[in-house]
């Protein structure tokens, strides 16, 4: 098998130790080959553009630009970009708002690594993948009425997680390349729909929901 005939990964995390570990993994697949890494979400993002990969393999939790802000960049100048998302986060809150995202797939950290490798066959054929563990809680989601925080906007999710993390207003304006006056707005208009009256318990929420852990 040629490098044409084969899966070129992007692999994206923070730790090299992870990014070593799943590296090894692919090789050892003869159709998958891991042609570029990145460790932060601003590398990714041009490295994505370096190499044009089949799919990226993106941790959520990326110091700096988040991984679903990286994927919202990605996919904003290529629709078409496949993204598979590697997060410790198992919360059915966190992969429906991924997969509404665009992602075309998501693996746990805590999945079996023969998971990942048929995670990314999947998704490079075109095919939806998410992990065994969480199908029964996507399913489950998607047959109930949405809890309050299917309502907010994408934007307004990363404005949550970001305060959530103890980002501040100025921070989270330089992340996603917005002012500090459009932050605030967000900030507003999701404590409103989620009936929170300071970030506290907009903290204490994210905790209850799987989104952060201590």
């Amino acid at each position: 098998m040629t490098d044409m005939d084969r899966i070129k990964v992007l692999l994206v995390d923070d730790h090299p130790v992870v990014r070593n570990g799943y590296r090894r993994l692919l090789h050892n697949t003869e159709d998958i080959q891991v042609v570029a890494e990145a460790g932060t979400g601003e590398e990714a993002y041009a490295r994505y553009f370096d190499v044009h990969p089949d799919v990226v393999i993106l941790d959520l939790n990326m110091p700096g630009i988040g991984g679903l802000e990286i994927m919202h960049r990605i996919r904003a100048r290529d629709p078409s970009a496949c993204i598979l998302i590697f997060s410790m986060h198992e919360s059915p809150l966190m992969l429906t708002r991924a997969l509404e995202a665009g992602a075309a797939g998501y693996v746990t950290k805590s999945s079996a690594a023969s998971e990942m490798v048929d995670a990314v066959h999947t998704v490079a054929q075109g095919r939806p993948f998410v992990c065994r563990e969480l199908v029964p809680e996507l399913v489950a989601t998607q047959q109930h009425s949405p809890e309050p925080m299917q309502r907010l906007t994408p934007r307004e999710f990363q404005v949550f997680m970001y305060l959530a993390q103890g980002q501040t207003v100025s921070e989270i304006a330089r992340i996603l390349c917005i002012s500090p006056k459009t932050v605030g707005v967000h900030q507003t208009n999701l404590m409103k729909k989620l009936e929170l009256q300071n970030l506290s318990e907009l903290t204490r929420l994210a905790i209850i929901s799987g989104l952060l852990q201590l």
